[in-house]
């Protein structure tokens, strides 16, 4: 793993810095682990665009990636690291013992050849790729892909570098700090991985020209205070003129920029220990 920079012959090598795909194994999918993806465009079932700037982008196949880890007790030997276009992380194909083949979300540290296994209820060996439920978990462990409902499949943690820290245990809850600072109630019944996923340095990757982000299926976004008043709430002006409203809204005049969106009485508040940190500008 690595970052690959490019000389500045161009503008758009100036800054580029892309992985270096040393992790990569293979270059092609397990076939029967695909299936077909078909682009929407952002549109909805009748037709309308419900998610902007969507569009284009290189044909997939997207990979079916085991969340819940539900083969227990039996190990799996890791055959592959393989490139995902469909998230931000690699992912790895594994092996069980009757040849069951499954994919994986790469945690970090995880090599070719070695043996995963997914604890039904009890304590495994705390290394990168186990899996097992939050009540064995140690206190201070690090771990990715956990669960907020027992057995429906992780959904916190998932992306390239991510990771959670166990930091306590009350009654039947674990307190997770999240990555974003935020200490969150989860049952401790809820499974999750041990370690972080891999390719943590995708956070350092630039994609240097427009056409990269075409690739990847998005469009141009245009800025609201480089349209005309009957396009956006902050268009209009003589040159070039600030957005003027003091409350930054969406073109349909809804507040934006950092106004704070959740509402006050959501049901899950309750399992919300301590609020994420917010950078100041």
């Amino acid at each position: 793993m690595g970052i690959k920079k490019y000389k500045p012959i161009t503008p758009t090598s100036r800054f580029k810095a892309i992985s270096d795909f040393a992790e990569l194994t293979v270059d092609k999918p397990e076939k029967s682990l695909t299936v077909a993806l078909r682009k929407k465009g952002g549109r909805n079932n009748t037709g309308r665009i419900t998610m902007r700037h969507r569009g284009g982008g290189h044909k997939r196949r997207y990979r079916i990636i085991d969340f819940k880890r539900d083969k227990y007790d039996m190990p799996a030997n890791v055959l592959t690291v393989e490139y995902d276009p469909n998230r931000s992380a690699r992912i790895s194909l594994v092996q069980y013992e009757d040849n069951e083949k499954r994919y994986i979300i790469w945690p970090d540290n995880l090599k070719v050849g070695d043996i995963v296994v997914s604890a039904a209820d009890e304590q495994v060996d705390i290394r990168p790729g186990n899996s097992m439920k939050l009540k064995y978990v140690p206190l201070g462990t690090v771990v990715h892909n956990v669960e907020l409902v027992p057995g429906k499949g992780a959904v916190m943690a998932r992306t390239a570098g991510s990771s959670v820290q166990l930091m306590a245990k009350e009654g039947s809850m674990a307190q997770l700090k999240m990555p974003s600072g935020e200490i969150r109630l989860v049952k401790l019944e809820c499974r999750a991985t041990i370690g972080q996923v891999g390719l943590i340095e995708h956070k350092s990757f630039v994609k240097g020209k427009a056409g990269r982000t075409r690739w990847l299926g998005f469009k141009p976004k245009v800025r609201g205070v480089a349209m005309n008043p009957v396009d956006h709430p902050h268009g209009g002006g003589e040159g070039r003129a600030g957005q003027g409203n003091p409350h930054p809204v969406t073109p349909w005049g809804k507040p934006t920029k950092g106004a704070k969106t959740r509402k006050p009485g959501k049901r899950s508040n309750k399992y919300i220990v301590q609020r994420r940190v917010t950078k100041r500008k």
